[in-house]
């Protein structure tokens, strides 16, 4: 049957001026030329577009990551803040028997 793009195309010119004849045969490549740069142009913007989503998406779990991380930094120093308190009424507990 059909074994290459080249025979491919080479049909689809001969079904054409079949049915258009020859004299419409550059208007229509003209419209299937600005059809296919009109989908070129297309999926260009979808993919800056899809660009533009991912680098938001990052952003925002770039975000989240340091909210996350200045949160659990801040427990952190919470509990040394509780420990430190506790060892300190503990030396005071000390110092006030010593008297």
């Amino acid at each position: 049957m059909i074994e290459s793009l080249t025979d491919a195309a080479i049909v689809l010119i001969v079904i054409v001026i079949l049915f258009f004849g020859a004299s419409k045969l550059p208007e229509i490549f003209r419209a299937l030329g600005r059809a296919t740069g009109e989908f070129k142009k297309g999926q260009m913007e979808a993919e800056m577009e899809l660009a533009k989503m991912r680098n938001e998406l990052s952003q925002q779990l770039r975000d989240a990551n340091g909210s996350i991380i200045r949160s659990s930094r801040e427990r952190e120093l919470e509990m040394k803040i509780k420990e430190l308190e506790m060892q300190l009424e503990e030396l005071k507990k000390q110092l006030g028997n010593a008297k």
